[in-house]
């Protein structure tokens, strides 16, 4: 799996998850880290090659997120998608103009002769979102396709193999985008493509052995997936020597708490305890309407009666909360626009 990591730098973007997914979807390996992180910590996982994604900010002005210079002198691939070329010209010397109008949505695309393109139709359609584009290139930089609007709508270092698209080929809106990401962790980067998710849930339940031998350990599960998939991968490294606290607020779907005990207790057969608390949770939540209100009471009551049942339990010496890549994304990147009262 190490020789097989793609790095995908995180500057705050919607698509952000996306596009890993996309490159997952590739049955290859891709790790999220935010922008600035350390060259030395990308160094020591090997990446095949580096993806820098795109982000609301404006490359040219100050404060702006921009990529580490040193990690264009890696040698390995790089893909800067929409600011992730902006920001990936702007510091190896191009300039970023904005535009007079914004180029959004559907756009028709020639692609000129590329490896990235390979095997691709020159014209085609793509997905367009930016108010700014590379009006000149760095040193070394050629543009490989353009649009009406767009004259460097994908540019080429050949040489350092570092490519950028001002589109979006994560999406499905841009039809030829999942192959041109194939070309590029293929034929650029060099990968195998032989990653698979069971893989991965190898790894990590054999990781979590180690980390959690002879502990306790305490799970909030919700009977969501985030923390259904945390429970699971939790008990399968150390049976039982987790125990999950269920708090069933009554408001969840119609007989949902059932079948979270009925799943965990029966089919698992995890230590498994479901506090009932329907009455107490609508009683905070009567005649309240706004839904950001709800959401911080839901949240305090949920805290309040999980620390109950905790101090029922006894001393435990880990506490694992289910949550989703996403979410650690948006709690810990200076970047992320947190859209979550939780966060």
């Amino acid at each position: 799996m190490k020789n097989e990591t793609v790095i995908l730098l995180d500057f705050g973007a919607q698509y952000n998850q996306l596009i890993a997914r996309r490159v997952r979807d590739a049955n290859v390996y891709c790790e999220i880290l935010p922008f600035d992180t350390d060259i030395e910590t990308i160094k020591a996982k090997n990446p095949k090659g580096i993806i820098l994604t795109g982000g609301p900010y404006n490359a040219y002005e100050e404060g702006a997120p921009l990529p580490d210079e040193k990690i264009f002198g890696l040698g390995v691939p790089v893909l800067g998608i929409c600011y992730g070329l902006q920001s990936m010209s702007y510091v190896l010397g191009g300039t970023i103009d904005r535009v007079e109008k914004r180029e959004y949505g559907a756009q028709t695309i020639t692609l000129h002769d590329a490896p990235i393109f390979k095997g691709i139709e020159q014209e085609n359609r793509c997905w367009m979102s930016h108010t700014n584009q590379v009006s000149t290139l760095p040193r070394g930089f050629v543009s490989i396709a353009h649009t009406a609007s767009c004259a460097n709508a994908a540019v080429m270092h050949a040489e350092k193999q570092f490519y950028g698209v001002q589109f979006h080929p994560e999406v499905e809106h841009t039809p030829f985008g999942q192959e041109m990401l194939r070309q590029f962790l293929y034929d650029i980067c060099g990968c195998h493509g032989d990653w698979h998710m069971g893989s991965f849930a190898r790894a990590s339940i054999a990781n979590l052995k180690k980390k959690m031998a002879g502990k306790k350990v305490l799970c909030a599960l919700s009977g969501g997936v985030d923390s259904s998939v945390s429970a699971v991968l939790a008990h399968k490294a150390i049976g039982d020597d987790l125990t999950c606290i269920f708090v069933d607020h009554g408001l969840l779907r119609k007989d949902e708490g059932d079948q979270v005990e009925a799943v965990f207790k029966k089919q698992f057969d995890m230590n498994l305890i479901r506090v009932n608390c329907k009455d107490r949770f609508l009683a905070k939540l009567a005649g309240v309407t706004d839904p950001e209100t709800k959401r911080k009471i839901i949240g305090a009551e949920f805290i309040k009666v999980f620390e109950e049942e905790a101090k029922k339990v006894g001393q435990c010496d880990i506490l694992i909360q289910g949550t989703i890549y996403p979410d650690v994304i948006e709690s810990g990147s200076k970047t992320a626009q947190v859209i979550k009262i939780s966060h």
